[in-house]
């Protein structure tokens, strides 16, 4: 009996303590879930564990021969020159034999000839200064396949950027309505119909719109009602039209497009300045604002503080999907840092003394953020440092004038430098590859990153020689990209000519082999092929006939502002961080 007596005691002891048990396990599931609610989502773990090694090294020294960390295996010292390099660094080794031309052949009809009667077409833009410049550029060739008479196209006011300026505010009205008169009939507001105003039927067309598709979707309309209005217009025409509307393109973007002069006058008052400072200058537009790095999903290494910050950022827009930080950066579309331009401008040849303008809007970390660079190039400026608060004051109030100063600034600069994809370093390529194909200089991110990564592992020598050998073909040289590929304002090949009369002579001089302006070598520039256009179909335009909210930036993204559309107060994601 004494067996069965102690299996029932111990079978009442268990009883007793079973609640204690419960309420333990209990309280451990209960702490488990707190756990798992406060805890970051696996992504943001992952992105921290990942980048802590990867992207958030200590920031580099600029030395004349002391090692940048004891730690280190290998010597990594930045040098104050930028050594001597076998290429002119400010300037392009065969610019001379290719310059812009947009002139309009004989058969390209005049606009009094094809212009009809009772045809208007309005355009309202988006975003900021320079996606609206793209606007304006298309809306002229829009006009020109309906036959149509073109109104002075209406600036975006109504979006993030909150600028009130209107076209006659920005651009010279006059020049480009008398620049345009054979191509285009362009008037400044639509006439009255029997002393009242015109109805007119507001509609969107698809992106990259071809001719057919205006033909077929604007035209019809057009005859109907007389006037027709084009919203949201911004890369609203196809890259592939013949080559008369492309030249087109050109003659209205490069020649009809003048800033107004007061615009003008500071904005050459800034160069002059440079100019004053130093014989040659770089300017660089630096995107690396809290907007646009929330937008990227990119991560920098500012752990629990960085991943909060730009997290409640990322939320304004709800339409975005989460992405991997490592897979974004191994893409190219995380935006280069401060640093990290600064090394590759080192590594190309560029010393401390050289004087650089940045155009920029918000630094996201602020001077801590910037120090690296201006360690490395402590002859920084910007708009703010050049003039003073009396100068800039009919401007500052009005995000597409401050742009604009920045715009013309960085159009005369000598190397134009940008760590993004959007509008104004897409234009501004395009622009100095038509005018004489001025050093411009694109960061082949997608190669660069794992070098950054593995920079405190190798010599300076080797890791100026790797991004010698990745930046060849993003260095603004002609025929780095092939004609046909890209967007057209970045790459205006139809308006690109060679002479090739200079050409050939200069071909049939004798050349020693390793001498001479024209021999390439080991670690310069050479023409590239397709690989320079970062064409990610993820990223690729979309049609948004049906879809106001499409993703349709093509990689990153001058202001610091976000565009939203008025109608639904979300920023609407083809327009975000454009400029």
């Amino acid at each position: 009996m004494a067996m069965p007596r102690r299996r029932h005691n111990w079978y009442h002891r268990l009883r007793r303590l079973s609640p204690v048990i419960f309420a333990s396990s209990c309280a451990l599931l209960l702490l488990f879930s707190l756990l798992s609610f406060f805890a970051p989502p696996p992504i943001e773990l992952d992105h921290r564990r990942s980048h802590q090694h990867q992207h958030h090294h200590p920031p580099s020294k600029v030395s004349d021969g002391v090692d940048n960390g004891a730690a280190a295996t290998v010597s990594f010292r930045v040098p104050k020159s930028g050594g001597k390099l076998q290429r002119d660094i400010w300037s392009s080794r065969n610019s001379g034999f290719y310059y812009g031309c947009s002139n309009a052949s004989t058969k390209f009809a005049r606009a009094a000839a094809i212009t009809q009667p009772n045809r208007y077409l309005m355009i309202a833009t988006s975003g900021g200064l320079n996606q609206q410049r793209t606007g304006i550029t298309d809306a002229v060739v829009a006009a020109r396949i309906l036959n149509a008479t073109l109104v002075v196209p209406k600036l975006d006011q109504k979006s993030f950027w909150k600028d009130a300026s209107d076209f006659s505010e920005i651009f010279d009205v006059d020049w480009f309505i008398s620049s345009l008169t054979n191509d285009v009939k362009v008037i400044k507001q639509l006439p009255k119909k029997g002393g009242k105003p015109w109805s007119f039927r507001s509609m969107r067309v698809p992106r990259k719109c071809s001719e057919r598709c205006y033909h077929i979707r604007v035209l019809p309309v057009l005859l109907k009602r007389h006037v027709v209005q084009l919203s949201k217009f911004d890369y609203r025409l196809s890259n592939k039209l013949d080559t008369g509307l492309q030249k087109l393109r050109c003659r209205v973007n490069y020649h009809a497009l003048k800033f107004t002069n007061p615009i003008r006058k500071m904005g050459d008052k800034l160069v002059k300045r440079m100019r004053m400072r130093s014989k040659n200058f770089i300017a660089l537009h630096l995107r690396f604002e809290p907007d646009m790095l929330a937008f990227s999903g990119c991560y920098y290494g500012g752990g629990e503080k960085e991943i909060k910050e730009l997290g409640a950022i990322r939320k304004r827009w709800k339409t975005l999907h989460i992405t991997n930080p490592d897979r974004a950066r191994r893409q190219g579309k995380c935006p280069l840092t401060p640093e990290e331009l600064g090394l590759i401008l080192r590594a190309l040849g560029y010393g401390s003394d050289v004087h650089i303008y940045v155009a920029s809007g918000e630094i996201y970390g602020g001077e801590e953020t910037l120090a690296p660079l201006k360690a490395l190039f402590p002859n920084f400026h910007t708009k703010e440092t050049l003039a003073s608060k009396k100068e800039l004051e009919p401007f500052s109030s009005f995000s597409s004038r401050m742009a604009a100063l920045d715009f013309i600034v960085c159009d005369e600069s000598d190397v134009f430098v940008t760590n993004n994809n959007g509008n104004m370093a897409r234009i501004l390529a395009g622009r100095r590859r038509y005018f004489g194909h001025k050093p411009t200089i694109r960061p082949n991110a997608k190669k660069l990153y794992r070098l950054f990564s593995a920079k405190t592992n190798m010599t300076w020598e080797a890791f100026a020689s790797k991004v010698r050998s990745y930046q060849r073909g993003f260095m603004g040289e002609p025929m780095e990209v092939r004609p046909g590929r890209g967007e057209f304002h970045e790459n205006p090949s139809s308006c690109i000519c060679e002479d090739s009369e200079a050409k050939a002579k200069r071909d049939s001089r004798p050349r020693k082999l390793g001498k001479g302006k024209d021999t390439p070598a080991k670690d310069e520039d050479v023409v590239a092929d397709d690989q320079n256009i970062n064409e990610d179909p993820e990223w690729s335009d979309l049609d948004d006939e049906d879809n106001g909210d499409a993703l349709q930036e093509s990689s990153l993204f001058n202001g610091t502002l976000l565009d939203y559309d008025a109608a639904s107060e979300e920023p609407e994601l083809e327009d975000i961080l454009s400029d």
